[in-house]
């Protein structure tokens, strides 16, 4: 009598729970990057308002930048900086620009012959913020022309991260301006 009790538990409790607790990610439509992305626009610094939390970025605690230029090869030189407690860590790297992609997908690499994917998720027309991110929703990082954004231009970089399905429960603020403990 327990084992049947059991049995009914799991076809009827705990397996409908399972299924239904994974349902969203099921029904998650792809992530999708931009049309297109000036390259020319986007080249220079950015400021990182916010990320999801990374292992590369355990040592940042604030003044998180990334600053891009045409390379001579056709490329684009990537140069990420942060402040650490004991000063300032830097990475250089480079991104490549997926064919066919309207240049808004991208495949960086900071350590030949590693490529991860970039792609500009969310775009304001003034080239103002952008959402970057992965189609696999790991990564999410929203960039700034200016330390600050003002709320109305965050809300729509945030929304435009939500549409496309990323928990923004996971998105740690990062501070500007000096140092700090990161958060917000």
């Amino acid at each position: 009598m327990k084992i049947s009790t059991l049995l009914v538990t799991l076809l009827f409790g705990i397996l409908p729970s399972l299924a239904l607790a994974q349902a969203p990610a099921l029904t998650l439509a792809p992530v999708t990057s931009v049309p297109a992305v000036d390259l020319t626009r986007y080249s220079g610094k950015w400021f990182e308002i916010a990320a999801f939390p990374m292992f590369f970025q355990r040592n940042c605690i604030a003044d998180t930048t990334a600053e891009y230029a045409p390379a001579p090869d056709g490329a684009i030189s990537v140069h990420n900086r942060c402040r650490t407690d004991s000063g300032f860590d830097d990475a250089t790297g480079k991104a490549t620009v997926v064919e066919g992609s309207g240049s808004s997908q991208l495949k960086v690499s900071f350590f030949w012959p590693f490529k991860a994917d970039y792609w500009v998720l969310g775009l304001d027309p003034e080239y103002r913020w952008a959402m970057v991110g992965n189609p696999n929703r790991k990564y999410l990082w929203l960039l700034s022309r200016t330390p600050q954004l003002p709320s109305a231009l965050l809300e729509a970089a945030l929304a435009s991260a939500t549409a496309q399905g990323f928990d923004l429960r996971q998105l740690r603020y990062t501070v500007q301006g000096g140092g700090g403990k990161e958060g917000r």
